[in-house]
């Protein structure tokens, strides 16, 4: 049999970056959900229960550091692993990153076979399933 698809939640407001990052994850074997804004992505992420989250920080309304803060206070998303993608490649947003909980950093522009290789280590590997099991 197959194997299940491990699901990315990207909350990016830009819809040619979240067109971009789905065209480098589906191929990938990744059930890419998207949602443009912090309030859609926490819900989303309670909701969904992704193995990833791909998060910008540059966000209207409420900005990624503050979903990132929402989603570790959460017992049902306190423990998913958060990318966090962002134009910002200053040293300091990446401490901060490192100190809000995030899983992993990536700066854009981001080159798409990097972005599958962090992805893909975060999510862990795919389980397969086994028939009668």
């Amino acid at each position: 049999m197959g194997q299940p698809q491990r699901k990315v939640l990207v909350i990016e407001d830009s819809h040619v970056i979240q067109r971009l990052i789905e065209v480098c994850l589906r191929p990938a074997g990744f059930d890419v959900e998207l949602r443009g804004d912090g309030p859609a992505g926490l819900e989303a992420a309670a909701e969904i229960d992704p193995d990833v989250i791909v998060l910008d920080v540059g966000l209207p309304g409420m900005d990624g550091w503050e979903v990132l803060s929402h989603l570790r206070a959460d017992a049902r998303t306190a423990e998913t692993k958060v990318l966090v993608l962002t134009a910002h490649a200053q040293d300091q947003t990446r401490a901060k990153a490192e100190t809000s909980g995030a899983s992993a950093f990536l700066t854009k522009p981001f080159r798409p076979d990097e972005l599958r290789r962090v992805v893909n280590q975060l999510a862990g590997p795919a389980l397969e399933i086994v028939a009668g099991r």
